[in-house]
């Protein structure tokens, strides 16, 4: 027989729910992975709490709908609404929740609303279809919110927040998102609103699949489904995230409270504004691009199956690596996956490319054909009926690191190294003939930070002369005077350079510069001798993280370390390297964040009509009107080499142009 108490904590620990559920026939809760402590500090509060949670036991059951007690109001008439107005109009704060049409808050219309400012009580208000009554119903509660006295919640409020400003409502005054909230406390867990109400409450949510019943080729949409049968889904939405505010904000010292106050907040507005916006694509110009690419991956194919002597698909990895490994025998001893299939992935093929020129071929040919089908032809097909723009969605929670993501599409991964991969910003065009792309971009910002927070005299003094680093890095490290600086000096050196940020050893170096490990060894202890104390913030950094669990940013974005005592020394050393790189990393995302919330109060309070519209790392991205581009380069400027106070200055690279590749 199984011990259930250890399989049930052990399940707990690793979230193996389903497995639970089969071995144990019920439900067990997630708990928040618990904290070892003198290893990684609990976010919470001090030693004694994090003792008390470590003996908490895990709940064999959840809570849910039927087992709570809940008074949940189907609001339906003119009477109710102002009664419900009056009641709201008198609290601090409440939360609220819009069931939709769809995932994206532009095309989506709203179903219902959900509203609660009391623990297990809700509110639920139905829509029409009709868009002006919807309007209608929606213009009552809009001096509700925007009274900038009244705090608004949401999980995910930003979404929301789009989708009301499509009805002409505009959310004003103190915003609390509880995912942004759970972010900063546990910046390594999962923060969606199930999986949150199960590790914090106990309680199993209504599942959307449960509401509108079986998914598959008769699936209902929100909007088929009668409204008195979305109250309870709706009201428990809005109820749950209110109880989980209220498990957050107690927990959230003065640090996590400075950086939701100071820079997640006020980023929500900003960044819904941006996705509102959108950017243009020229379709026409994708299409084209997409023919070319065409051409070359058939004339590709026909080499590639030429080499090869023999037909075969070379999209199959399985017919690949039989062709490559049995066939051709390009090496003696090739690698296998689990199920015995050869390993034919980019990372293999990349270390085969001297041993038979069939490799390069395949490579250009795996490289043109990800660019085809992830953008060239994917992203005309993102494109907005209603505008004709691309909306791209920014997320604040998915990166420990604290920098942002973006999906549907990711623009933060369109290729810019290989000359195909950068025809595809040419594709991303400013509104009109009136207007302009502006690109700013953070000039080498990573090795500004660390020479900052190194405190290197030496790394400091290039950047304030002005020098160009890599250069300055190569005189240093090779012993030669600038202006004898050569390419293959600085290209060294560049490698060195933004290696370091990322704990490169010398066999990384070796492989990425395809010297020899001992020239590389040598060139990293050079690098070191010149730059002392850069070697000192990088050691005390994996110390500090040794002793507390954490790593911090500029900001005191905390990131955790749960691994970096592990008796492993693989997942050590990955755990030392973040230690390294991340207060980096997280510090060039403080530093970008606060300057886009800058840029957008200044364009906003000069009512401009230039638009910010892209974040892509380290760059912005504007659609700027032509006659107001010498105020937004001065906003620009300002705001972006002035969003924190450095030892070292911090500098843009800025330009205007027809499209975003000319403009990078």
């Amino acid at each position: 027989e199984p011990n259930v108490e250890k399989i049930t904590e052990l399940f707990a620990e690793l979230e193996f729910k389903d497995m639970a559920k089969r071995v144990l026939g019920k439900e067990i809760q997630i708990t928040p992975a618990k904290v070892q402590v003198g290893g990684q500090m609990d976010l919470f509060g001090n030693v004694a709490e994090i003792e008390e949670k470590e003996t908490e036991p895990v709940p064999m059951e959840l809570k849910d709908l039927n087992k709570t007690k809940h008074t949940y109001h189907f609001v339906q008439t003119a009477a109710e609404r102002a009664k419900l107005i009056l009641e709201l109009s008198q609290q601090k704060s409440f939360c609220f929740d819009t069931e939709t049409t769809g995932l994206n808050p532009f095309e989506a219309e709203i179903v219902g609303l959900s509203i609660a400012y009391k623990e297990h009580e809700a509110y639920y208000l139905p829509f029409s279809e009709n868009k002006e009554e919807a309007i209608a119903i929606l213009t009552e509660f809009k001096p509700l919110f925007e009274n900038e006295t009244i705090e608004k919640v949401g999980q995910n409020i930003k979404y929301d927040l789009n989708v009301l400003s499509n009805y002409g409502i505009s959310i004003k005054g103190k915003l609390f998102d509880t995912m942004i909230a759970h972010y900063l406390i546990q910046p390594d867990m999962r923060h969606n609103m199930n999986f949150l109400a199960e590790a914090y409450l106990g309680y199993k949510p209504v599942s959307i699949e449960t509401l509108i019943g079986k998914s598959g080729k008769n699936q209902l949409s929100m909007r088929t489904i009668p409204q008195e049968n979305i109250v309870d889904y709706a009201c428990e939405d809005a109820d749950v995230t209110l109880q989980l505010k209220n498990e957050f904000a107690p927990k959230m010292n003065a640090t996590l409270k400075k950086l939701m106050d100071e820079i997640e907040t006020p980023l929500i507005p900003v960044l819904a504004a941006m996705e509102k916006e959108g950017i243009k694509i020229d379709v026409a110009a994708l299409n084209n691009f997409s023919k070319e690419l065409d051409e070359l991956l058939i004339g590709l194919s026909a080499k590639i199956i030429e080499l090869a002597g023999e037909n075969f698909n070379i999209d199959s990895p399985k017919q690949l690596g039989e062709v490559l490994f049995e066939k051709m025998k390009i090496i003696e001893k090739a690698k296998k996956t689990k199920t015995g299939q050869y390993q034919t992935g980019e990372d293999v093929l990349s270390k085969l490319t001297n041993t038979h020129e069939i490799v390069p071929h395949l490579l250009e040919y795996r490289t043109l054909k990800k660019l085809k089908t992830t953008y060239v032809d994917a992203l005309p097909e993102l494109v907005s009926k209603k505008d004709g723009k691309i909306h791209t969605s920014y997320m604040q929670t998915v990166a420990a690191t604290g920098r942002l993501s973006s999906n549907n599409p990711n623009l933060q991964n369109i290729p810019i190294r290989s000359e195909k991969g950068k025809e595809i910003r040419k594709a991303f065009i400013p509104r009109n003939e009136d207007y302009t792309i502006l690109s700013a971009d953070y000039s080498q910002i990573e090795l500004r930070i660390i020479a900052a927070l190194s405190g290197d005299e030496n790394m400091q003094a290039a950047f304030v002369k002005g020098e160009d680093i890599h250069t300055a890095t190569a005189a240093k490290v090779f012993g030669v005077k600038l202006e004898e600086v050569d390419r293959v000096m600085r290209g060294k050196a560049k490698a060195v350079n933004f290696g370091i940020i990322y704990g490169v050893s010398a066999f990384g170096l070796a492989q990425n510069l395809n010297i020899s490990r001992t020239e590389a060894k040598e060139i990293i202890d050079n690098y070191f001798a010149q730059y002392p104390k850069l070697k000192a913030y990088m050691d005390n950094n994996v110390v500090f993280a040794k002793e507390h669990g954490y790593v911090e940013t500029i900001m005191q974005r905390r990131r955790n370390l749960k691994d970096i005592n592990s008796n492993n020394a693989i997942v050590r050393g990955h755990a030392e390297r973040n230690a390294i790189n991340a207060p980096i990393q997280g510090s060039a995302a403080d530093i970008i964040k606060i300057a886009m919330i800058n840029i957008y109060h200044e364009i906003e309070k000069k009512q401009l009509k230039s638009k910010m519209l892209l974040q892509v790392h380290d760059e912005l991205v504007f659609d700027v009107y032509k006659p107001e581009l010498e105020t937004i380069k001065s906003i620009v400027k300002d705001k972006m080499e002035h969003a924190v106070q450095l030892s070292v200055p911090l500098e843009i690279e800025m330009n205007a142009a027809e499209n975003w590749l000319l403009a990078h």
